[in-house]
C-alpha cells in the first residue's frame, strides 16, 4: 500500500483531485506546467504517486509538493507495483479526502492539463454521468498527433476492447479520466486489477458488472467520452511491443473474469 508523505489537511469537498502515477519521470516531468495550472485553477489538487522509481523522481516530486503543499501531494509506493496499482492506491487516497471528483492523468501530459476542465464540465452539467473518458479522436480542427504504428495498434486494441466489453467505447486507453465520487465508484477500485496493462478496460468491465450491459447505450447510463482538442505522443513513452502483447493478454483476462457479469469483489 502507498505511503502518504503529506501532512496537508483534507482537501475541500468541492475539489477535484487528479492522481498522477509516476515511474522514472525525473527527466521529463513538466514541473512548470503543473505549477502554472495550479495557479490558474484553484479548485484542482494533484496526488503524485511515485511507483518505486529508480531515478530522482521522488526528489523532483518532493520539491514540487513543497512549493504548494495545499495543491500538490505525494504518495510513495515503496516498490514498483505497476501503473494500475499506483492509480488504484492514489484514487482511493484521494477519495478518502472528500473530493467530489477524482481522476487520473498520465504524467507525460500527452493530454494537456487544460483538458481537465472539459471532463469536469460534463460531470458538473450532467448529474447522471459517473465516468468521463478522454478520447483521442482525429477530427478536423483538433490536434491528435500519434505515430502511425501506435495509432493503428491503438485502434486494433480499442476495437478488441469494445468487443470484449460489448460496449461502443472508442478509446479505453487514453490516460485522462475523471470520476464522480460515490460509493459505487469507490468499489471499482476496491481490489487490485488483474489485467495490469489493460486495467482501464477492467475498470469499465467492473462498472458494467454493477450497472449491467443492456442499458449501455442509454443517455443515463453514466459513461461519457469527450473528444480531446489536443493529444500528442511524448518522447520516452513506456509502451513497447511486449507491453502491447501484455495488454492484449489482459483483454483475455477481462473477458474470462467478467463475461458473466463478475463482481469486482469476486
Amino acid at each position: 500500500m502507498g505511503i502518504d508523505q503529506s501532512d496537508s489537511p483534507p482537501m475541500s469537498a468541492e475539489a477535484c483531485v487528479i492522481v498522477v502515477p509516476c515511474y522514472n519521470e525525473a527527466a521529463r516531468l513538466d514541473v512548470d506546467a503543473f505549477t502554472a495550472f495550479a495557479r490558474h485553477d484553484s479548485t484542482c489538487r494533484f496526488v503524485f504517486v511515485d511507483d518505486g522509481s529508480r531515478d530522482a523522481t521522488a526528489e523532483v516530486l518532493s520539491r514540487l509538493c513543497e512549493t504548494a503543499p495545499d495543491r500538490f501531494r505525494m504518495m510513495a509506493m515503496g516498490k514498483n507495483c505497476g501503473k494500475a496499482e499506483a492509480v488504484r492506491q492514489g484514487v482511493l487516497s484521494a477519495m478518502d479526502r472528500s473530493a467530489r471528483f477524482v481522476g487520473y492523468w498520465d504524467a507525460d501530459l500527452a493530454t494537456p492539463l487544460d483538458a481537465i476542465a472539459s471532463l469536469r464540465q460534463v460531470l458538473e452539467e450532467r448529474p447522471e454521468v459517473r465516468i468521463v473518458l478522454g478520447s483521442r479522436v482525429r477530427l478536423l480542427g483538433r490536434r491528435i498527433e500519434r505515430r502511425a504504428a501506435r495509432h493503428y495498434m491503438g485502434r486494433l486494441f480499442a476495437t478488441a476492447a469494445s468487443l470484449v466489453l460489448n460496449l461502443p467505447v472508442y478509446d479505453t486507453q487514453c490516460g485522462a479520466k475523471v470520476f464522480r465520487v460515490t460509493e459505487e465508484t469507490r468499489q471499482l477500485f476496491s481490489e487490485p486489477f488483474g489485467a495490469s496493462w489493460a486495467f482501464d478496460v477492467e475498470l469499465l468491465a467492473r462498472y458494467l458488472a454493477v450497472h449491467g450491459r443492456p442499458a449501455a447505450e442509454s443517455p443515463w447510463f453514466g459513461l461519457y467520452e469527450v473528444p480531446l482538442d489536443r493529444w500528442q505522443d511524448v518522447a520516452g513513452s513506456k509502451l513497447s511491443l511486449s507491453g502491447a502483447l501484455t495488454a492484449f493478454r489482459g483483454l483475455g483476462y477481462v473477458y474470462r473474469r467478467y463475461r458473466n457479469g463478475g463482481s469486482p469483489n469476486g
